[in-house]
């Protein structure tokens, strides 16, 4: 019953969400949560002109999803719209494709060729990845954004075009600059309007609405009768940090809808680091719950519900520390991992 009554709560804010996205969003955008709601926003908010956008955030956030709400709410919705992954294309070809050639630029360059910028003159393009172009590739996107004009490779007259610039990264790009291999010019031409997007585990509360849109997806393409998520399994996917993002917990909902055979996804179905999660939750709270004894007294680790693994295990390790008044060894042997392990928390989680 807890199961159908969840499943029926989820649909109804889909439903909420879907009749909120017409018109206005793109209904592929999910969630409710406040973090989202913000880029959201910020997305509509510079829609609707010829501002250039850089959508920060790491894999899987849902960074292509908002340069298509720009587009869509933009007055250049009608024309054409361009997707580059830079990270995609071979350094030696990026140029080509973006700024096009002329012909004899090259061995191979028999005819003319129009690169991306000129298809998408009077509309809008998208450079994902942005932060993967070549220095060469950076100068000349720098010219487009100051100039609105460009150079075919091997060409010798500018050609003007007329395009809204959105790209992504998900890298720093500061840090990039700093390292000269990042023009410093060409970041702050980028980002006059910075947008950030959350990673999953920032916006856990998103994480049941996410996970209910892609089992509706999953289970119609294999026509399964599935009717929800098991509440064990979804207190794991909650609990789970989702490196990457979005796009993994589209995977792993894809996943467990094919191995699923009731109409309920178990904690078995999910993938295997998913599922070990449970018995990692379950031996960290036993250990926890141990009393480690002196002659005189005992220390205690209170974990709250909710804590991810990395801030239960940090706080297991923090107070066992302190009860060992600092003695890494007797720490390592409380904690049944070898003093080398434990010197490689200290390295992950920084001072405790």
């Amino acid at each position: 019953m807890a199961v159908v009554l969840e499943k029926n709560r989820l649909s109804s804010e889909l439903l909420r969400l879907k009749g909120e996205l017409t018109g206005t969003r793109s209904a592929m955008i999910v969630g409710a949560s406040a973090e989202i709601e913000k880029s959201i926003n910020m997305a509509l908010h510079v829609a609707d002109s010829d501002t250039t956008v850089l959508l920060k955030g790491e894999t899987g956030t849902g960074k292509e999803l908002i340069a298509d709400l720009i587009q869509k709410n933009s007055s250049r919705s009608e024309g054409p719209y361009i997707k580059i992954n830079c990270g995609a294309i071979p350094e030696t070809l990026i140029e080509s494709e973006l700024f096009g050639y002329e012909k004899g630029a090259f061995t191979d360059a028999k005819t003319q060729k129009i690169g991306k910028f000129e298809i998408a003159d009077g509309g809008t393009i998208f450079l994902d990845e942005v932060g993967e172009l070549s220095l060469n590739a950076q100068v000349k996107l720098l010219r487009v954004l100051q100039n609105g004009e460009l150079f075919r490779v091997g060409g010798t007259q500018p050609v003007k075009v007329n395009v809204r610039v959105i790209a992504a990264t998900n890298i720093d790009l500061e840090e990039a600059v700093e390292k000269n291999s990042f023009r410093k010019d060409l970041y702050y031409r980028l980002n006059v309007f910075p947008i950030s997007l959350p990673p999953l585990r920032e916006r856990r509360g998103d994480i049941p609405l996410l996970a209910h849109h892609f089992l509706e997806i999953y289970k119609k393409k294999a026509k399964k009768p599935i009717i929800g998520i098991s509440e064990e399994g979804m207190r794991l996917l909650k609990l789970y940090d989702w490196p990457g993002n979005i796009r993994e917990l589209e995977n792993a909902i894809e996943r467990a809808v094919i191995t699923c055979s009731g109409i309920v996804i178990t904690v078995e179905d999910l993938p295997e680091n998913i599922g070990r999660l449970g018995d990692k939750l379950e031996k960290l709270n036993e250990t926890a719950r141990t009393d480690y004894r002196t002659d005189t007294d005992k220390g205690h680790v209170i974990v709250e519900v909710g804590s991810t693994m990395d801030e239960i295990e940090k706080r297991v390790i923090k107070e066992t520390l302190n009860y060992t008044n600092g003695d890494k060894k007797h720490a390592a042997k409380i904690l049944g991992i070898s003093r080398k392990t434990l010197y490689r928390k200290f390295e992950k989680y920084g001072p405790l």
